[in-house]
């Protein structure tokens, strides 16, 4: 099965439209779509406005592939699961977004290797042929790493022991405005 997600805040109408054609164009029928309040209602793609959290989650696990738009929710989501994720992101000039921040965050997460980039609809066939020939993806810790827990811990009890005495030191020479 194959799971797009456009987010829960906006539709994305040009992304649904091009998965549709492409689910039509090779035969899908195992495409499932949250489309939030699209104006386009596809006709080969099963398809909902939205779904809560555990939805999300269960067709996530369950997808051979994950299509999306650049959000950090749904990139976080593949790369946790370890599927591929084929992000397209939204365009300002297209009225999708108020910023290409999506173009940043997908065009740097592709560098790294982490999702396969289509920058625009045109490239979506080949980008979604290309991810459902390749392997899934290496899976992201969910926990942080012990080394930074302890400079969280380290920092929460008010620094290390030389750091911490240094610095109470200096609060101690520097004298404090009083403010009537």
């Amino acid at each position: 099965m194959i799971f797009v997600s456009v987010g829960s805040q906006a539709p994305f109408d040009r992304l649904i439209r091009a998965v549709d054609l492409w689910a039509a164009l090779r035969g899908r029928g195992d495409v499932f779509a949250q489309i939030a309040k699209g104006a386009y209602h596809p006709s080969r793609m099963k398809f909902t406005d939205f779904l809560d959290p555990s939805e999300f989650n269960r067709l996530a696990q369950s997808a051979q592939l994950i299509v999306a738009h650049a959000g950090m929710g749904s990139i976080i989501a593949a790369l946790e699961l370890g599927k591929p994720i084929v992000v397209m992101p939204r365009r300002a000039r297209f009225s999708e977004t108020r910023n290409d921040h999506q173009v940043a965050a997908a065009k740097h997460f592709g560098e790294q290797g982490c999702v396969i980039v289509a920058l625009d609809e045109q490239e979506i066939p080949e980008k979604l042929d290309a991810a459902l020939n390749a392997r899934d993806s290496n899976r992201i810790d969910t926990k942080a790493s012990p080394q930074l827990l302890a400079t969280i811990r380290t920092f929460l009890e008010g620094g290390s022991g030389e750091h911490q005495q240094s610095r109470s030191t200096e609060l101690k020479k520097e004298p404090f405005e009083q403010v009537p």
